[in-house]
Protein backbone atom coordinates (compact mmCIF):
# COMPACT_ATOMS: atom_id res chain seq x y z
CA UNK A 1 0.00 0.00 0.00
CA UNK A 2 1.41 3.43 -0.98
CA UNK A 3 2.42 5.82 1.81
CA UNK A 4 1.89 8.87 -0.49
CA UNK A 5 -0.44 11.52 0.89
CA UNK A 6 -3.74 11.64 -1.04
CA UNK A 7 -5.09 15.19 -1.21
CA UNK A 8 -4.19 18.82 -1.80
CA UNK A 9 -1.54 20.39 0.42
CA UNK A 10 -1.82 24.12 0.98
CA UNK A 11 0.80 26.22 2.66
CA UNK A 12 0.45 26.93 6.39
CA UNK A 13 2.28 29.97 7.75
CA UNK A 14 3.45 30.20 11.35
CA UNK A 15 5.68 32.46 13.38
CA UNK A 16 9.30 31.90 12.48
CA UNK A 17 8.50 30.01 9.21
CA UNK A 18 11.40 30.69 6.85
CA UNK A 19 9.86 30.43 3.36
CA UNK A 20 11.76 29.67 0.17
CA UNK A 21 10.87 30.07 -3.50
CA UNK A 22 9.64 26.45 -3.46
CA UNK A 23 7.12 27.24 -0.72
CA UNK A 24 5.71 30.21 -2.62
CA UNK A 25 5.56 28.30 -5.92
CA UNK A 26 3.83 25.40 -4.16
CA UNK A 27 1.30 27.88 -2.74
CA UNK A 28 0.57 29.23 -6.20
CA UNK A 29 0.40 25.72 -7.68
CA UNK A 30 -2.21 24.75 -5.06
CA UNK A 31 -4.59 27.50 -6.20
CA UNK A 32 -3.95 26.82 -9.89
CA UNK A 33 -4.65 23.10 -9.51
CA UNK A 34 -7.82 23.71 -7.48
CA UNK A 35 -9.14 26.20 -10.08
CA UNK A 36 -8.43 23.82 -12.96
CA UNK A 37 -10.09 20.97 -11.08
CA UNK A 38 -13.18 23.13 -10.55
CA UNK A 39 -13.28 24.05 -14.26
CA UNK A 40 -12.95 20.40 -15.33
CA UNK A 41 -15.57 19.08 -12.95
CA UNK A 42 -18.13 21.90 -12.94
CA UNK A 43 -17.93 23.39 -16.45
CA UNK A 44 -17.93 21.73 -19.84
CA UNK A 45 -14.97 22.74 -22.05
CA UNK A 46 -15.45 25.01 -25.05
CA UNK A 47 -16.39 28.59 -25.87
CA UNK A 48 -18.39 30.32 -23.12
CA UNK A 49 -21.22 32.23 -24.78
CA UNK A 50 -22.31 35.61 -23.46
CA UNK A 51 -18.91 37.19 -22.83
CA UNK A 52 -17.67 39.94 -25.16
CA UNK A 53 -17.79 38.72 -28.79
CA UNK A 54 -18.01 34.98 -28.01
CA UNK A 55 -14.63 34.38 -29.77
CA UNK A 56 -16.54 34.43 -33.06
CA UNK A 57 -14.41 34.10 -36.19
CA UNK A 58 -15.41 36.46 -39.00
CA UNK A 59 -14.18 37.28 -42.49
CA UNK A 60 -12.56 40.67 -42.93
CA UNK A 61 -14.37 43.36 -44.88
CA UNK A 62 -11.46 43.77 -47.29
CA UNK A 63 -12.02 40.18 -48.54
CA UNK A 64 -8.53 38.68 -48.14
CA UNK A 65 -6.96 35.52 -46.75
CA UNK A 66 -7.33 36.56 -43.13
CA UNK A 67 -9.90 36.17 -40.37
CA UNK A 68 -10.77 38.31 -37.37
CA UNK A 69 -11.40 36.66 -34.00
CA UNK A 70 -13.60 38.63 -31.61
CA UNK A 71 -12.74 38.86 -27.89
CA UNK A 72 -14.18 36.22 -25.60
CA UNK A 73 -13.56 33.45 -23.09
CA UNK A 74 -13.19 29.65 -23.26
CA UNK A 75 -12.11 26.70 -21.11
CA UNK A 76 -10.03 23.81 -22.46
CA UNK A 77 -10.26 20.19 -21.38
CA UNK A 78 -7.48 20.62 -18.80
CA UNK A 79 -9.40 23.41 -17.04
CA UNK A 80 -7.23 26.27 -18.34
CA UNK A 81 -8.82 29.68 -18.81
CA UNK A 82 -8.42 31.03 -22.36
CA UNK A 83 -9.24 34.70 -22.83
CA UNK A 84 -8.80 37.21 -25.66
CA UNK A 85 -9.28 40.83 -24.66
CA UNK A 86 -9.23 42.51 -28.10
CA UNK A 87 -10.22 41.55 -31.64
CA UNK A 88 -7.31 39.67 -33.23
CA UNK A 89 -6.48 39.23 -36.93
CA UNK A 90 -4.95 35.92 -38.09
CA UNK A 91 -3.52 35.69 -41.61
CA UNK A 92 -3.68 32.43 -43.57
CA UNK A 93 -0.39 31.67 -45.33
CA UNK A 94 -1.20 29.28 -48.17
CA UNK A 95 2.45 28.20 -48.41
CA UNK A 96 2.00 26.35 -45.11
CA UNK A 97 -0.79 24.12 -46.48
CA UNK A 98 -1.27 21.65 -49.30
CA UNK A 99 -4.65 22.52 -50.82
CA UNK A 100 -7.38 21.48 -50.97
CA UNK A 101 -7.73 20.77 -47.26
CA UNK A 102 -9.55 21.82 -44.09
CA UNK A 103 -7.76 24.14 -41.71
CA UNK A 104 -8.82 24.55 -38.09
CA UNK A 105 -8.70 27.86 -36.20
CA UNK A 106 -7.98 26.94 -32.58
CA UNK A 107 -7.17 28.62 -29.28
CA UNK A 108 -4.30 27.13 -27.23
CA UNK A 109 -3.21 27.88 -23.66
CA UNK A 110 0.40 28.75 -22.90
CA UNK A 111 2.47 30.16 -20.05
CA UNK A 112 5.42 32.51 -20.33
CA UNK A 113 7.90 33.68 -17.70
CA UNK A 114 8.09 37.50 -17.59
CA UNK A 115 9.49 40.42 -15.59
CA UNK A 116 13.05 39.09 -15.29
CA UNK A 117 15.20 40.67 -12.61
CA UNK A 118 18.82 40.18 -11.52
CA UNK A 119 20.20 41.81 -8.36
CA UNK A 120 23.59 43.35 -9.07
CA UNK A 121 24.54 43.14 -5.41
CA UNK A 122 24.43 39.35 -5.70
CA UNK A 123 24.02 37.85 -9.19
CA UNK A 124 23.08 34.52 -7.65
CA UNK A 125 19.68 36.07 -6.89
CA UNK A 126 17.84 36.41 -10.20
CA UNK A 127 14.73 35.12 -11.90
CA UNK A 128 11.34 35.93 -13.40
CA UNK A 129 8.93 37.65 -11.07
CA UNK A 130 5.74 36.76 -12.98
CA UNK A 131 4.17 33.98 -15.08
CA UNK A 132 1.90 35.20 -17.88
CA UNK A 133 -1.11 32.93 -18.41
CA UNK A 134 -2.27 33.56 -21.98
CA UNK A 135 -3.41 31.87 -25.17
CA UNK A 136 -2.61 31.91 -28.88
CA UNK A 137 -4.76 31.66 -31.99
CA UNK A 138 -3.26 28.94 -34.19
CA UNK A 139 -4.04 27.41 -37.58
CA UNK A 140 -3.98 23.62 -37.39
CA UNK A 141 -4.13 20.89 -40.03
CA UNK A 142 -5.28 18.19 -37.60
CA UNK A 143 -8.64 17.63 -35.93
CA UNK A 144 -8.66 19.68 -32.69
CA UNK A 145 -8.17 17.90 -29.35
CA UNK A 146 -10.30 19.58 -26.67
CA UNK A 147 -7.85 18.52 -23.95
CA UNK A 148 -5.25 20.96 -25.29
CA UNK A 149 -7.08 23.37 -27.61
CA UNK A 150 -10.52 24.83 -28.30
CA UNK A 151 -11.84 24.99 -31.87
CA UNK A 152 -13.15 28.43 -32.90
CA UNK A 153 -13.96 27.63 -36.55
CA UNK A 154 -12.82 25.64 -39.55
CA UNK A 155 -12.52 26.42 -43.27
CA UNK A 156 -12.24 24.06 -46.24
CA UNK A 157 -9.82 25.78 -48.61
CA UNK A 158 -9.88 25.00 -52.33
CA UNK A 159 -7.00 25.36 -54.76
CA UNK A 160 -6.72 28.89 -56.08
CA UNK A 161 -8.57 30.42 -53.12
CA UNK A 162 -7.95 34.17 -52.78
CA UNK A 163 -10.42 35.12 -50.06
CA UNK A 164 -12.24 33.69 -47.06
CA UNK A 165 -15.84 34.76 -46.49
CA UNK A 166 -18.61 34.34 -43.92
CA UNK A 167 -20.99 31.46 -44.73
CA UNK A 168 -24.02 32.42 -46.81
CA UNK A 169 -25.85 29.47 -45.24
CA UNK A 170 -24.39 28.83 -41.74
CA UNK A 171 -26.09 25.41 -41.65
CA UNK A 172 -24.28 24.31 -44.82
CA UNK A 173 -21.08 26.33 -45.42
CA UNK A 174 -19.49 26.04 -48.85
CA UNK A 175 -15.78 25.84 -49.67
CA UNK A 176 -13.73 28.86 -48.54
CA UNK A 177 -16.50 29.84 -46.08
CA UNK A 178 -16.12 29.98 -42.30
CA UNK A 179 -17.76 26.98 -40.61
CA UNK A 180 -18.93 27.38 -36.97
CA UNK A 181 -20.91 24.14 -36.77
CA UNK A 182 -18.25 22.19 -34.86
CA UNK A 183 -17.48 24.82 -32.21
CA UNK A 184 -17.91 23.26 -28.78
CA UNK A 185 -19.87 25.29 -26.25
CA UNK A 186 -18.63 25.50 -22.70
CA UNK A 187 -21.19 25.96 -20.01
CA UNK A 188 -22.23 27.11 -16.60
CA UNK A 189 -24.05 25.07 -14.01
CA UNK A 190 -27.58 26.45 -13.77
CA UNK A 191 -29.31 29.43 -15.38
CA UNK A 192 -28.26 33.09 -15.20
CA UNK A 193 -31.70 34.36 -16.32
CA UNK A 194 -33.18 36.98 -13.93
CA UNK A 195 -36.20 35.77 -11.97
CA UNK A 196 -38.71 38.13 -13.59
CA UNK A 197 -37.66 37.02 -17.09
CA UNK A 198 -37.80 33.36 -16.10
CA UNK A 199 -41.39 33.86 -14.91
CA UNK A 200 -42.24 35.81 -18.08
CA UNK A 201 -40.79 33.01 -20.23
CA UNK A 202 -42.72 30.36 -18.27
CA UNK A 203 -46.00 32.31 -18.66
CA UNK A 204 -45.39 32.75 -22.39
CA UNK A 205 -44.66 29.06 -22.99
CA UNK A 206 -47.88 28.13 -21.20
CA UNK A 207 -49.78 30.57 -23.44
CA UNK A 208 -48.27 29.08 -26.62
CA UNK A 209 -49.02 25.60 -25.26
CA UNK A 210 -52.66 26.54 -24.68
CA UNK A 211 -52.92 27.79 -28.29
CA UNK A 212 -51.44 24.51 -29.54
CA UNK A 213 -53.97 22.54 -27.50
CA UNK A 214 -56.86 24.53 -29.01
CA UNK A 215 -55.69 23.69 -32.53
CA UNK A 216 -55.19 20.05 -31.57
CA UNK A 217 -58.82 19.86 -30.35
CA UNK A 218 -59.92 21.09 -33.78
CA UNK A 219 -58.07 18.31 -35.58
CA UNK A 220 -54.91 20.20 -36.56
CA UNK A 221 -52.33 17.43 -36.26
CA UNK A 222 -49.28 19.74 -36.18
CA UNK A 223 -50.74 21.38 -33.06
CA UNK A 224 -49.35 18.34 -31.18
CA UNK A 225 -45.81 19.37 -32.20
CA UNK A 226 -46.32 22.88 -30.79
CA UNK A 227 -47.61 21.42 -27.51
CA UNK A 228 -44.69 18.99 -27.23
CA UNK A 229 -42.13 21.71 -28.02
CA UNK A 230 -43.63 23.84 -25.23
CA UNK A 231 -43.67 20.87 -22.82
CA UNK A 232 -39.97 20.24 -23.43
CA UNK A 233 -39.10 23.94 -23.10
CA UNK A 234 -41.05 24.20 -19.83
CA UNK A 235 -39.20 21.18 -18.43
CA UNK A 236 -35.89 22.94 -19.18
CA UNK A 237 -37.16 26.11 -17.50
CA UNK A 238 -38.26 24.17 -14.41
CA UNK A 239 -34.84 22.46 -14.33
CA UNK A 240 -33.23 25.95 -14.26
CA UNK A 241 -31.27 25.27 -17.46
CA UNK A 242 -32.50 28.05 -19.78
CA UNK A 243 -30.76 31.39 -20.31
CA UNK A 244 -29.31 33.46 -23.16
CA UNK A 245 -26.88 30.67 -24.06
CA UNK A 246 -29.64 28.38 -25.36
CA UNK A 247 -33.02 30.14 -25.35
CA UNK A 248 -32.72 31.34 -28.97
CA UNK A 249 -32.02 27.81 -30.23
CA UNK A 250 -35.02 26.62 -28.20
CA UNK A 251 -37.24 29.25 -29.86
CA UNK A 252 -36.02 28.33 -33.35
CA UNK A 253 -37.53 24.86 -32.84
CA UNK A 254 -40.74 26.31 -31.40
CA UNK A 255 -41.17 28.83 -34.26
CA UNK A 256 -40.51 26.08 -36.83
CA UNK A 257 -43.35 24.09 -35.23
CA UNK A 258 -45.62 27.16 -35.45
CA UNK A 259 -44.71 27.54 -39.12
CA UNK A 260 -45.64 23.90 -39.76
CA UNK A 261 -48.96 24.48 -37.99
CA UNK A 262 -49.62 27.42 -40.32
CA UNK A 263 -49.01 25.26 -43.40
CA UNK A 264 -51.12 22.42 -41.98
CA UNK A 265 -54.06 24.78 -41.47
CA UNK A 266 -53.66 26.25 -44.98
CA UNK A 267 -53.81 22.81 -46.59
CA UNK A 268 -56.27 20.88 -44.41
CA UNK A 269 -58.40 23.43 -42.54
CA UNK A 270 -59.63 26.09 -44.99
CA UNK A 271 -62.30 27.45 -42.64
CA UNK A 272 -59.65 28.52 -40.12
CA UNK A 273 -57.20 29.54 -42.84
CA UNK A 274 -59.70 31.98 -44.36
CA UNK A 275 -60.02 33.99 -41.16
CA UNK A 276 -58.34 37.38 -41.07
CA UNK A 277 -56.77 36.60 -37.69
CA UNK A 278 -55.03 33.54 -39.09
CA UNK A 279 -53.57 35.57 -41.96
CA UNK A 280 -52.08 37.86 -39.31
CA UNK A 281 -50.79 34.78 -37.46
CA UNK A 282 -48.83 33.73 -40.57
CA UNK A 283 -47.27 37.18 -40.75
CA UNK A 284 -46.27 37.12 -37.10
CA UNK A 285 -44.55 33.75 -37.53
CA UNK A 286 -42.50 35.23 -40.38
CA UNK A 287 -41.56 38.18 -38.14
CA UNK A 288 -40.38 35.75 -35.45
CA UNK A 289 -38.27 33.92 -38.02
CA UNK A 290 -36.77 37.24 -39.04
CA UNK A 291 -35.90 38.14 -35.44
CA UNK A 292 -34.21 34.78 -34.89
CA UNK A 293 -32.41 35.12 -38.21
CA UNK A 294 -30.69 38.31 -36.99
CA UNK A 295 -28.64 36.16 -34.55
CA UNK A 296 -28.59 38.96 -31.97
CA UNK A 297 -28.34 36.77 -28.89
CA UNK A 298 -28.58 39.50 -26.26
CA UNK A 299 -31.04 40.63 -23.60
CA UNK A 300 -32.74 43.20 -25.82
CA UNK A 301 -33.31 40.63 -28.58
CA UNK A 302 -34.68 38.16 -26.02
CA UNK A 303 -37.23 40.64 -24.66
CA UNK A 304 -38.30 41.55 -28.23
CA UNK A 305 -38.73 37.85 -28.94
CA UNK A 306 -40.91 37.39 -25.85
CA UNK A 307 -43.13 40.32 -26.87
CA UNK A 308 -43.64 39.16 -30.47
CA UNK A 309 -44.18 35.53 -29.46
CA UNK A 310 -46.83 36.57 -26.93
CA UNK A 311 -48.62 38.55 -29.64
CA UNK A 312 -48.40 35.56 -32.01
CA UNK A 313 -49.93 33.21 -29.43
CA UNK A 314 -52.78 35.63 -28.70
CA UNK A 315 -53.58 35.97 -32.42
CA UNK A 316 -53.49 32.18 -32.80
CA UNK A 317 -56.07 31.82 -30.03
CA UNK A 318 -58.32 34.51 -31.50
CA UNK A 319 -58.34 32.72 -34.88
CA UNK A 320 -60.07 29.67 -33.35
CA UNK A 321 -62.30 31.52 -30.91
CA UNK A 322 -66.07 31.31 -31.39
CA UNK A 323 -67.44 34.41 -33.09
CA UNK A 324 -71.07 35.50 -33.24
CA UNK A 325 -72.45 35.44 -36.80
CA UNK A 326 -72.68 38.82 -38.49
CA UNK A 327 -75.96 39.32 -40.39
CA UNK A 328 -75.69 41.63 -43.36
CA UNK A 329 -78.88 42.95 -44.90
CA UNK A 330 -79.25 41.90 -48.58
CA UNK A 331 -79.64 45.51 -49.70
CA UNK A 332 -76.41 46.59 -47.98
CA UNK A 333 -73.80 47.51 -50.54
CA UNK A 334 -70.44 45.85 -50.01
CA UNK A 335 -67.37 48.01 -50.09
CA UNK A 336 -65.08 47.52 -53.05
CA UNK A 337 -62.16 45.31 -52.12
CA UNK A 338 -58.81 47.15 -52.10
CA UNK A 339 -55.70 45.22 -53.11
CA UNK A 340 -53.48 44.40 -50.13
CA UNK A 341 -50.10 42.68 -50.13
CA UNK A 342 -51.17 40.57 -47.11
CA UNK A 343 -53.66 38.79 -49.43
CA UNK A 344 -50.66 37.10 -51.06
CA UNK A 345 -49.33 35.28 -47.98
CA UNK A 346 -50.64 31.93 -49.24
CA UNK A 347 -49.13 32.47 -52.70
CA UNK A 348 -45.65 32.78 -51.19
CA UNK A 349 -45.54 29.02 -50.62
CA UNK A 350 -47.20 27.84 -53.88
CA UNK A 351 -44.82 25.66 -55.95
CA UNK A 352 -46.49 26.92 -59.15
CA UNK A 353 -48.61 30.11 -59.06
CA UNK A 354 -51.75 29.76 -61.17
CA UNK A 355 -52.61 31.84 -64.27
CA UNK A 356 -55.70 33.05 -62.41
CA UNK A 357 -56.17 33.24 -58.62
CA UNK A 358 -58.99 34.44 -56.36
CA UNK A 359 -57.44 36.17 -53.34
CA UNK A 360 -59.62 37.78 -50.66
CA UNK A 361 -62.33 38.85 -53.12
CA UNK A 362 -60.08 39.91 -56.02
CA UNK A 363 -59.43 37.76 -59.09
CA UNK A 364 -55.82 38.20 -60.23
CA UNK A 365 -54.75 37.27 -63.77
CA UNK A 366 -51.23 36.55 -65.05
CA UNK A 367 -50.42 39.24 -67.66
CA UNK A 368 -46.65 38.81 -68.12
CA UNK A 369 -43.70 36.76 -66.88
CA UNK A 370 -39.90 36.82 -67.13
CA UNK A 371 -38.05 33.49 -67.34
CA UNK A 372 -34.64 34.18 -65.82
CA UNK A 373 -31.66 32.87 -67.86
CA UNK A 374 -33.95 32.28 -70.85
CA UNK A 375 -32.24 34.47 -73.46
CA UNK A 376 -35.37 35.06 -75.51
CA UNK A 377 -37.41 36.07 -72.45
CA UNK A 378 -34.64 38.25 -70.97
CA UNK A 379 -34.04 40.04 -74.29
CA UNK A 380 -37.77 40.58 -74.76
CA UNK A 381 -38.00 42.23 -71.33
CA UNK A 382 -34.59 44.02 -71.58
CA UNK A 383 -33.46 42.32 -68.33
CA UNK A 384 -30.17 43.71 -66.92
CA UNK A 385 -28.18 43.85 -63.66
CA UNK A 386 -26.15 47.03 -63.07
CA UNK A 387 -23.72 48.54 -60.52
CA UNK A 388 -23.50 45.28 -58.55
CA UNK A 389 -20.41 44.50 -56.49
CA UNK A 390 -20.89 40.86 -57.45
CA UNK A 391 -23.35 38.91 -59.58
CA UNK A 392 -23.67 35.26 -60.49
CA UNK A 393 -25.86 32.63 -62.11
CA UNK A 394 -27.30 29.68 -60.21
CA UNK A 395 -29.21 26.44 -60.72
CA UNK A 396 -31.04 25.28 -57.60
CA UNK A 397 -33.13 22.22 -56.77
CA UNK A 398 -34.98 23.24 -53.61
CA UNK A 399 -38.23 22.61 -51.72
CA UNK A 400 -41.32 24.67 -51.01
CA UNK A 401 -42.84 24.44 -47.49
CA UNK A 402 -45.30 21.75 -48.66
CA UNK A 403 -42.37 19.51 -49.61
CA UNK A 404 -42.61 20.00 -53.39
CA UNK A 405 -39.17 20.03 -55.03
CA UNK A 406 -38.64 22.50 -57.89
CA UNK A 407 -35.50 22.95 -60.00
CA UNK A 408 -34.93 26.38 -61.53
CA UNK A 409 -32.21 28.69 -62.84
CA UNK A 410 -31.70 32.24 -61.74
CA UNK A 411 -29.47 35.24 -61.21
CA UNK A 412 -28.30 37.09 -58.09
CA UNK A 413 -26.47 40.31 -57.35
CA UNK A 414 -24.84 41.88 -54.31
CA UNK A 415 -25.79 45.56 -54.05
CA UNK A 416 -26.63 47.42 -57.28
CA UNK A 417 -29.96 46.84 -59.04
CA UNK A 418 -31.82 44.70 -61.59
CA UNK A 419 -34.02 46.24 -64.28
CA UNK A 420 -36.63 44.80 -66.66
CA UNK A 421 -39.56 45.92 -68.79
CA UNK A 422 -43.15 44.78 -68.19
CA UNK A 423 -45.48 44.17 -71.14
CA UNK A 424 -49.26 43.72 -71.62
CA UNK A 425 -50.10 46.06 -68.73
CA UNK A 426 -53.57 47.57 -68.23
CA UNK A 427 -53.25 51.21 -67.05
CA UNK A 428 -54.85 52.40 -63.79
CA UNK A 429 -54.91 48.92 -62.25
CA UNK A 430 -52.59 47.71 -59.47
CA UNK A 431 -49.79 45.26 -60.27
CA UNK A 432 -48.24 42.49 -58.19
CA UNK A 433 -44.72 41.42 -59.22
CA UNK A 434 -44.15 37.92 -57.85
CA UNK A 435 -40.49 36.85 -57.60
CA UNK A 436 -39.36 33.26 -56.96
CA UNK A 437 -36.40 33.55 -54.56
CA UNK A 438 -34.07 31.38 -52.48
CA UNK A 439 -35.34 32.23 -48.98
CA UNK A 440 -32.15 31.13 -47.23
CA UNK A 441 -30.87 34.59 -48.23
CA UNK A 442 -33.65 36.60 -46.61
CA UNK A 443 -33.80 39.55 -44.23
CA UNK A 444 -33.23 42.43 -46.62
CA UNK A 445 -35.08 45.33 -48.26
CA UNK A 446 -35.31 46.37 -51.91
CA UNK A 447 -36.56 49.63 -53.35
CA UNK A 448 -39.03 49.34 -56.25
CA UNK A 449 -39.05 52.06 -58.93
CA UNK A 450 -41.35 52.43 -61.95
CA UNK A 451 -40.05 54.42 -64.92
CA UNK A 452 -37.41 56.03 -62.70
CA UNK A 453 -39.78 56.94 -59.85
CA UNK A 454 -39.56 55.27 -56.42
CA UNK A 455 -42.92 53.71 -55.56
CA UNK A 456 -42.37 51.30 -52.63
CA UNK A 457 -39.94 49.42 -50.38
CA UNK A 458 -40.30 45.62 -50.18
CA UNK A 459 -39.17 43.91 -46.96
CA UNK A 460 -38.10 40.28 -47.37
CA UNK A 461 -38.42 39.32 -43.69
CA UNK A 462 -37.12 36.02 -42.31
CA UNK A 463 -35.17 33.04 -43.68
CA UNK A 464 -35.75 29.30 -44.08
CA UNK A 465 -32.84 26.90 -44.30
CA UNK A 466 -34.92 23.80 -45.05
CA UNK A 467 -37.79 24.87 -47.34
CA UNK A 468 -35.93 27.51 -49.29
CA UNK A 469 -38.28 28.45 -52.16
CA UNK A 470 -40.61 31.44 -51.70
CA UNK A 471 -42.59 33.58 -54.17
CA UNK A 472 -42.13 37.12 -52.80
CA UNK A 473 -44.76 39.68 -53.87
CA UNK A 474 -44.32 43.40 -54.50
CA UNK A 475 -47.48 45.52 -54.87
CA UNK A 476 -47.48 48.52 -57.23
CA UNK A 477 -50.48 50.80 -56.58
CA UNK A 478 -52.79 51.68 -59.48
CA UNK A 479 -51.78 55.36 -59.32
CA UNK A 480 -48.28 54.42 -60.58
CA UNK A 481 -49.54 52.32 -63.51
CA UNK A 482 -49.92 54.76 -66.41
CA UNK A 483 -48.96 52.89 -69.61
CA UNK A 484 -49.12 49.50 -71.31
CA UNK A 485 -45.39 49.00 -70.69
CA UNK A 486 -43.33 49.86 -67.60
CA UNK A 487 -39.63 49.85 -66.70
CA UNK A 488 -39.15 48.24 -63.27
CA UNK A 489 -36.03 48.65 -61.14
CA UNK A 490 -35.28 46.53 -58.02
CA UNK A 491 -32.62 48.41 -56.03
CA UNK A 492 -30.80 46.74 -53.13
CA UNK A 493 -30.87 48.98 -50.02
CA UNK A 494 -29.54 46.42 -47.50
CA UNK A 495 -25.77 46.46 -47.95
CA UNK A 496 -23.93 43.26 -48.74
CA UNK A 497 -26.97 40.98 -49.21
CA UNK A 498 -27.61 38.65 -52.16
CA UNK A 499 -30.74 39.65 -54.11
CA UNK A 500 -31.71 36.57 -56.12
CA UNK A 501 -34.50 35.86 -58.61
CA UNK A 502 -35.41 32.65 -60.45
CA UNK A 503 -38.74 33.52 -62.09
CA UNK A 504 -40.91 36.64 -62.24
CA UNK A 505 -44.71 36.57 -62.63
CA UNK A 506 -46.80 39.74 -63.15
CA UNK A 507 -50.48 39.86 -62.08
CA UNK A 508 -53.29 42.41 -62.39
CA UNK A 509 -56.94 42.29 -61.24
CA UNK A 510 -59.40 40.89 -63.77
Amino acid sequence: MSDAVQGFKRINFFKGFLTTEKDWNDAERYHIDKRRLHNRMMHSPGVILGYQGDLRVQARARGDLAVEVQPGYAIDGMGNDLMIFDATIRNINLEEFKLPQTIYIVLRYYEELTDFIAYKENLEYKGHRRVLESCKIELSQTEPDISREVELARVYLEKGVNRVRDARDPANPAANEIDHRYVQRGGLAGSMLPGFLRLKLETLLNLVRRAGIEYTRRGVVSGHDVVQACNTALMLVYANLVDLRNVFDMFKLLVDCEGELSLDVDVHHPIIAQKKEFSEYRRQVEILRGLLGENKNNMEAFQNLLAYQAKTAEIALSAVADFKPVIVAPEEKKEEKVANISDWEGVKVMPQPKPQMDLEGITWVLVDEVEILNKESEDKHIFTIKEAKDSYRSRQKLKYPDGTTVEDTGRAHVDGYSEFKLLNISPNKPIVILRRMDYVYGDYEIEMSINGKKVSVVSCVGTDRVHRWRNWPALIAAEHVKDGTMLVRQQSITAGRDINMFHIWVYQPK
